[in-house]
């Protein structure tokens, strides 16, 4: 006898069943083949196992009709545990196994994070937040000061030493276990690119905060860590922390885009309500850098007239 019961639904066209028997649990992953493809979720899921990382097993597969059988992690997420007792221990398991992951990078083998891409997911914020979410129509001095920063800001990302990147290294995503904490998930999009992306996740979650002083002790373990691994960190931690932050600001700015773009292609509105915390990760990052302050301005002109049609971040 098999029950089965819904076990998570992403933003994408992917869901998630668990299927339990008398004796073990497992997960059902359904994934139209007309909207996705898990050929990539099979590789990765296999080449970040091998590097050491806790990804489900693939038990079966039948990618005719988009169906896999996986191993089960429960459903006690990272997101669901983490507080002021548990956190250093739960980012400390999850640093080990990123370092394990980027230890085992090899060009080619992954995507590229490269220009192109980067460029398309910054380009969502003005297509989906600015335009379609905020109903804003950019000036050309503002077009300008938008298309400098992006720039800018790419540049410092395409700088960055490269490595496997997970691309949703964050607390929804990685699942408390027993052995081998944490249970990787998500992963299907992996790319080869900037070294410092997965710690603004997870550092700069968009879910869940913490104190700054308390993010760069965790940043400086990883860094130490990640060193001693032979990683291509820089030398001086102070460089290592502004790239962070700069990568941090691409992907704040990429996701504020996503979310606009699941609230309205999409129907999904429960992402509203994490808006305001990775616009307030992104003004904070700009107020520190010279370079950004125009965008700063930007985005304080921006906010204004926000507030004139009548939304409340």
């Amino acid at each position: 006898m098999v029950g089965l019961d819904v076990a998570s639904a992403d933003a994408s066209f992917r869901r998630y069943y668990r299927a339990r028997t008398a004796t073990a649990s497992y997960i059902v992953m359904d994934a139209p083949p007309a909207h996705e493809d898990c050929q990539p979720f099979i590789h990765i899921a296999r080449l970040f196992r091998t590097a050491g990382a806790n990804t489900p097993e693939i038990l079966a597969e039948n990618l005719d009709e988009g169906f896999l059988l996986l191993t089960d992690f429960g459903n006690t997420t990272y997101l669901s545990v983490l507080n002021d007792q548990t956190a250093d221990r739960l980012y400390g398991d999850a640093n080990a196994q990123l370092v394990k992951i980027q230890i085992a990078s090899r060009p080619g083998v992954l995507p590229d994070y490269d220009e192109a891409l980067l460029r398309r997911e910054i380009m969502l914020f003005p297509d989906w937040y600015l335009t379609r979410h905020l109903k804003l129509e950019l000036s050309a001095a503002q077009r300008q000061v938008m298309d400098q920063t992006f720039a800018a800001i790419l540049a410092n990302n395409l700088a960055q030493p490269r490595v496997y990147v997970h691309r949703d290294w964050h607390s929804r995503n990685l699942m408390v276990t027993e052995a081998d904490n944490p249970g990787v998930l998500d992963f299907q999009d992996a790319v080869y690119g900037p070294i410092t992306y997965d710690l603004a996740s997870i550092y700069k979650d968009a879910y869940i905060r913490w104190d700054e002083d308390r993010v760069l002790d965790w940043l400086v373990r990883y860094w130490q860590v990640a060193r001693q691994a032979g990683l291509p960190v820089v030398a001086d931690f102070g460089d290592f922390y502004r790239d962070f932050e700069w990568m941090g600001i691409q992907r704040h700015i990429k996701v504020l885009g996503i979310f606009a773009r699941l609230y309205h292609r999409d129907g999904k509105s429960g992402y509203l309500k994490d808006m305001p915390l990775v616009m307030d990760y992104l003004r904070r990052a700009c107020e520190r850098y010279n370079a950004l302050r125009p965008f700063m301005r930007l985005l304080d002109e921006l906010t204004g007239q926000q507030a004139d049609v009548g939304y409340t971040f």
